[in-house]
Protein backbone atom coordinates (compact mmCIF):
# COMPACT_ATOMS: atom_id res chain seq x y z
CA UNK A 1 0.00 0.00 0.00
CA UNK A 2 1.54 3.51 -1.08
CA UNK A 3 1.13 5.90 1.44
CA UNK A 4 0.86 10.03 0.16
CA UNK A 5 0.95 13.33 1.66
CA UNK A 6 -0.54 16.06 1.11
CA UNK A 7 0.70 19.65 2.62
CA UNK A 8 -1.16 22.66 2.21
CA UNK A 9 0.14 26.37 2.26
CA UNK A 10 -0.23 28.68 4.83
CA UNK A 11 3.12 31.41 4.98
CA UNK A 12 5.69 30.20 7.39
CA UNK A 13 3.45 27.95 8.98
CA UNK A 14 4.20 25.40 6.22
CA UNK A 15 7.48 24.97 8.68
CA UNK A 16 4.87 22.90 10.53
CA UNK A 17 4.84 20.35 7.40
CA UNK A 18 8.69 19.34 8.73
CA UNK A 19 7.88 18.38 12.25
CA UNK A 20 5.29 16.61 10.46
CA UNK A 21 7.54 14.46 8.08
CA UNK A 22 9.94 14.51 11.51
CA UNK A 23 7.29 12.74 13.84
CA UNK A 24 6.29 9.90 10.86
CA UNK A 25 10.25 9.09 9.82
CA UNK A 26 10.81 8.42 13.93
CA UNK A 27 8.05 6.23 13.48
CA UNK A 28 9.18 4.04 10.82
CA UNK A 29 6.07 5.65 8.98
CA UNK A 30 7.24 5.85 4.77
CA UNK A 31 5.90 8.62 2.50
CA UNK A 32 5.38 6.90 -0.81
CA UNK A 33 4.49 9.98 -2.94
CA UNK A 34 4.11 13.68 -1.63
CA UNK A 35 2.48 17.09 -2.88
CA UNK A 36 2.51 20.52 -1.59
CA UNK A 37 1.00 23.99 -2.49
CA UNK A 38 2.53 27.12 -1.87
CA UNK A 39 4.83 27.08 1.17
CA UNK A 40 3.60 23.41 1.26
CA UNK A 41 5.82 22.95 -1.92
CA UNK A 42 8.87 24.31 -0.23
CA UNK A 43 8.52 21.13 1.95
CA UNK A 44 7.35 18.87 -0.32
CA UNK A 45 9.90 19.46 -2.86
CA UNK A 46 13.09 19.09 -0.54
CA UNK A 47 11.43 15.83 1.08
CA UNK A 48 11.47 14.25 -2.98
CA UNK A 49 14.66 15.51 -3.75
CA UNK A 50 16.16 13.26 -0.29
CA UNK A 51 16.71 15.92 2.19
CA UNK A 52 15.51 14.14 5.41
CA UNK A 53 12.96 15.97 7.79
CA UNK A 54 16.22 17.63 9.92
CA UNK A 55 18.43 18.78 7.39
CA UNK A 56 15.04 20.90 5.63
CA UNK A 57 14.68 22.21 9.46
CA UNK A 58 17.78 23.81 8.82
CA UNK A 59 17.54 24.88 5.55
CA UNK A 60 14.77 26.80 6.55
CA UNK A 61 16.01 28.50 9.58
CA UNK A 62 19.59 29.37 7.78
CA UNK A 63 17.77 30.64 4.59
CA UNK A 64 14.55 31.68 6.03
CA UNK A 65 14.56 35.39 6.22
CA UNK A 66 16.73 34.97 2.68
CA UNK A 67 13.85 33.45 0.98
CA UNK A 68 11.31 35.88 2.02
CA UNK A 69 13.13 39.21 1.92
CA UNK A 70 9.96 41.46 2.33
CA UNK A 71 8.96 43.70 5.06
CA UNK A 72 5.16 44.24 6.48
CA UNK A 73 6.06 47.97 6.09
CA UNK A 74 6.80 47.18 2.13
CA UNK A 75 3.85 44.98 1.70
CA UNK A 76 1.15 47.70 3.17
CA UNK A 77 2.72 50.87 0.89
CA UNK A 78 2.52 48.58 -1.96
CA UNK A 79 -1.50 47.86 -0.91
CA UNK A 80 -1.30 51.23 -0.40
CA UNK A 81 -0.18 52.74 -3.15
CA UNK A 82 -2.73 50.45 -5.17
CA UNK A 83 -6.06 51.66 -3.16
CA UNK A 84 -5.20 55.31 -3.64
CA UNK A 85 -3.09 55.54 -7.18
CA UNK A 86 -4.76 52.48 -8.94
CA UNK A 87 -1.40 51.70 -10.22
CA UNK A 88 0.25 48.45 -8.91
CA UNK A 89 2.86 46.86 -11.32
CA UNK A 90 2.37 43.27 -12.14
CA UNK A 91 5.98 42.73 -11.16
CA UNK A 92 4.66 42.83 -7.23
CA UNK A 93 6.93 43.14 -4.87
CA UNK A 94 9.05 40.43 -4.58
CA UNK A 95 10.10 38.74 -7.67
CA UNK A 96 10.74 35.24 -5.97
CA UNK A 97 13.92 34.90 -8.01
CA UNK A 98 15.94 34.00 -4.43
CA UNK A 99 13.58 31.08 -3.97
CA UNK A 100 14.15 29.56 -7.67
CA UNK A 101 18.30 30.40 -7.66
CA UNK A 102 18.43 28.48 -3.93
CA UNK A 103 16.29 25.35 -5.01
CA UNK A 104 17.95 25.29 -7.79
CA UNK A 105 21.43 24.95 -6.17
CA UNK A 106 19.54 22.30 -3.77
CA UNK A 107 18.52 20.23 -6.43
CA UNK A 108 21.68 20.11 -8.09
CA UNK A 109 23.59 18.90 -5.25
CA UNK A 110 21.12 15.86 -5.41
CA UNK A 111 21.81 15.84 -9.25
CA UNK A 112 18.11 17.14 -9.69
CA UNK A 113 17.65 19.74 -12.57
CA UNK A 114 13.74 19.57 -13.73
CA UNK A 115 10.79 17.82 -12.18
CA UNK A 116 11.11 14.76 -14.61
CA UNK A 117 14.54 14.27 -12.66
CA UNK A 118 13.05 13.53 -9.00
CA UNK A 119 12.43 9.92 -8.54
CA UNK A 120 10.04 10.30 -5.80
CA UNK A 121 6.52 11.01 -7.18
CA UNK A 122 5.67 14.37 -6.32
CA UNK A 123 2.84 17.33 -7.47
CA UNK A 124 2.95 20.90 -6.74
CA UNK A 125 0.46 22.86 -7.95
CA UNK A 126 0.08 26.20 -9.49
CA UNK A 127 -2.38 28.82 -11.30
CA UNK A 128 -2.79 30.32 -14.46
CA UNK A 129 -4.15 34.12 -14.26
CA UNK A 130 -3.89 34.00 -17.56
CA UNK A 131 -6.36 31.43 -18.39
CA UNK A 132 -7.69 30.86 -15.01
CA UNK A 133 -6.55 27.26 -15.11
CA UNK A 134 -4.74 24.77 -12.55
CA UNK A 135 -1.42 23.61 -13.84
CA UNK A 136 0.63 20.87 -11.95
CA UNK A 137 4.17 20.29 -11.93
CA UNK A 138 5.43 17.28 -11.33
CA UNK A 139 7.87 14.27 -12.40
CA UNK A 140 5.15 12.07 -13.63
CA UNK A 141 2.14 12.88 -15.76
CA UNK A 142 -1.02 10.88 -15.25
CA UNK A 143 -2.29 9.03 -18.58
CA UNK A 144 -5.93 10.09 -20.13
CA UNK A 145 -6.39 13.95 -18.98
CA UNK A 146 -8.73 16.42 -20.89
CA UNK A 147 -6.09 19.17 -21.58
CA UNK A 148 -2.31 20.07 -20.99
CA UNK A 149 -2.41 20.33 -17.21
CA UNK A 150 0.42 18.71 -16.41
CA UNK A 151 4.65 20.44 -17.10
CA UNK A 152 7.58 17.78 -16.34
CA UNK A 153 10.02 20.13 -17.97
CA UNK A 154 10.67 23.02 -15.67
CA UNK A 155 13.40 23.67 -13.18
CA UNK A 156 12.62 22.71 -9.74
CA UNK A 157 13.22 26.20 -8.70
CA UNK A 158 10.91 27.47 -10.95
CA UNK A 159 7.96 25.00 -9.99
CA UNK A 160 8.72 25.75 -6.64
CA UNK A 161 8.86 29.44 -7.17
CA UNK A 162 5.47 29.66 -9.01
CA UNK A 163 3.58 27.45 -6.65
CA UNK A 164 4.78 30.04 -3.59
CA UNK A 165 4.03 33.30 -5.65
CA UNK A 166 1.75 34.53 -3.25
CA UNK A 167 -0.44 37.74 -4.39
CA UNK A 168 0.51 41.08 -3.55
CA UNK A 169 3.70 39.54 -1.68
CA UNK A 170 5.74 37.75 -4.67
CA UNK A 171 5.23 38.58 -8.28
CA UNK A 172 3.59 36.13 -11.03
CA UNK A 173 5.84 33.93 -12.39
CA UNK A 174 6.02 33.72 -16.85
CA UNK A 175 7.26 30.27 -17.69
CA UNK A 176 6.87 30.10 -21.85
CA UNK A 177 2.90 30.78 -22.59
CA UNK A 178 2.05 30.79 -18.34
CA UNK A 179 1.54 33.63 -16.08
CA UNK A 180 1.81 31.66 -12.66
CA UNK A 181 0.19 32.34 -9.57
CA UNK A 182 0.26 30.43 -5.69
CA UNK A 183 -1.00 27.41 -6.42
CA UNK A 184 -3.68 27.81 -3.17
CA UNK A 185 -5.57 29.83 -5.53
CA UNK A 186 -7.34 26.81 -6.85
CA UNK A 187 -6.03 23.86 -4.84
CA UNK A 188 -4.04 24.74 -1.68
CA UNK A 189 -4.62 21.08 -0.33
CA UNK A 190 -3.23 18.37 -3.40
CA UNK A 191 -4.99 15.74 -2.24
CA UNK A 192 -6.45 14.77 -5.50
CA UNK A 193 -3.24 15.05 -7.39
CA UNK A 194 -1.28 13.41 -4.79
CA UNK A 195 -4.15 10.23 -5.36
CA UNK A 196 -3.47 10.39 -9.31
CA UNK A 197 0.14 9.71 -8.55
CA UNK A 198 -0.92 6.30 -7.25
CA UNK A 199 -1.30 6.58 -3.42
CA UNK A 200 -3.52 4.40 -1.89
CA UNK A 201 -3.86 6.68 1.67
CA UNK A 202 -3.70 9.90 1.98
CA UNK A 203 -2.72 12.06 4.93
CA UNK A 204 -3.46 15.82 4.60
CA UNK A 205 -1.86 18.43 6.44
CA UNK A 206 -3.54 22.05 7.16
CA UNK A 207 -3.44 24.47 9.86
CA UNK A 208 -6.66 26.27 11.78
CA UNK A 209 -8.16 28.91 10.17
CA UNK A 210 -6.83 32.35 11.52
CA UNK A 211 -8.85 34.15 14.06
CA UNK A 212 -9.79 37.69 12.93
CA UNK A 213 -10.29 39.99 16.18
CA UNK A 214 -9.32 43.89 16.96
CA UNK A 215 -5.63 43.42 16.66
CA UNK A 216 -5.77 41.56 13.46
CA UNK A 217 -3.35 42.96 10.60
CA UNK A 218 -4.53 43.79 7.09
CA UNK A 219 -1.96 40.24 6.21
CA UNK A 220 -4.68 38.54 8.66
CA UNK A 221 -7.35 39.73 6.91
CA UNK A 222 -6.31 38.84 3.51
CA UNK A 223 -5.45 35.28 4.59
CA UNK A 224 -8.99 34.82 6.26
CA UNK A 225 -10.60 36.25 3.37
CA UNK A 226 -8.96 33.84 0.98
CA UNK A 227 -9.64 31.11 3.18
CA UNK A 228 -13.17 31.59 2.94
CA UNK A 229 -13.27 32.53 -0.89
CA UNK A 230 -11.68 28.95 -0.99
CA UNK A 231 -13.76 26.53 1.48
CA UNK A 232 -15.49 24.42 -1.35
CA UNK A 233 -12.57 23.77 -2.85
CA UNK A 234 -11.13 22.55 0.30
CA UNK A 235 -14.16 21.09 1.71
CA UNK A 236 -13.85 18.72 -1.19
CA UNK A 237 -10.50 17.88 -0.94
CA UNK A 238 -10.04 17.17 2.49
CA UNK A 239 -13.55 14.74 1.68
CA UNK A 240 -10.92 12.46 -0.35
CA UNK A 241 -8.52 12.29 2.77
CA UNK A 242 -7.91 9.36 4.84
CA UNK A 243 -6.57 11.21 8.01
CA UNK A 244 -6.48 15.25 8.17
CA UNK A 245 -4.18 16.43 10.41
CA UNK A 246 -5.52 20.20 11.39
CA UNK A 247 -2.42 21.85 13.61
CA UNK A 248 -3.50 24.28 15.97
CA UNK A 249 -0.85 27.12 15.63
CA UNK A 250 -0.18 30.70 17.44
CA UNK A 251 -2.72 33.46 15.76
CA UNK A 252 0.36 35.70 16.44
CA UNK A 253 2.07 34.28 13.90
CA UNK A 254 2.55 36.48 10.85
CA UNK A 255 2.44 35.00 7.45
CA UNK A 256 6.25 35.80 7.19
CA UNK A 257 7.22 35.61 10.23
CA UNK A 258 10.32 33.37 9.95
CA UNK A 259 11.13 33.66 14.15
CA UNK A 260 8.79 31.36 14.31
CA UNK A 261 10.05 28.46 11.89
CA UNK A 262 11.15 26.57 15.19
CA UNK A 263 7.76 27.08 16.96
CA UNK A 264 6.04 25.78 13.80
CA UNK A 265 8.23 22.69 13.51
CA UNK A 266 7.45 22.46 17.38
CA UNK A 267 3.46 22.68 16.69
CA UNK A 268 3.48 19.80 13.54
CA UNK A 269 5.92 17.44 15.73
CA UNK A 270 4.11 17.33 18.51
CA UNK A 271 0.55 17.23 16.96
CA UNK A 272 1.70 14.29 14.47
CA UNK A 273 3.27 12.37 17.51
CA UNK A 274 -0.08 12.40 18.99
CA UNK A 275 -1.72 11.06 16.16
CA UNK A 276 0.64 8.41 15.12
CA UNK A 277 -1.73 5.68 16.46
CA UNK A 278 -4.11 6.55 14.58
CA UNK A 279 -1.95 6.67 11.35
CA UNK A 280 -0.94 3.53 12.19
CA UNK A 281 -4.31 2.17 12.35
CA UNK A 282 -4.91 3.66 9.18
CA UNK A 283 -1.55 1.74 7.44
CA UNK A 284 -3.32 -1.43 9.17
Amino acid sequence: MKLGLALSGGGIRGAVHIGVLKALEENDIKIDVIGGTSSGSLVAALYAMGYSPIHIYHLFKRYGKIITNVGTGTILNGVGGYIVNKKFNISGINDGKLIEELYNEFASKKNIYKMSDMKMPIVIPTTDISDGREYVFTNSAPKKKSYEKYITDIPVGAAVRASSSFPAIFCPYEFKDHIFLDGGTLDNIPVKEVLEQGADKVITVNFEPIKIDNNSNVMDIVLRTIDIMGNKIVEEELKKSDLILTIPTDNEIGFLDTEQIEKCYEYGYKETLEKIPEINKLMD
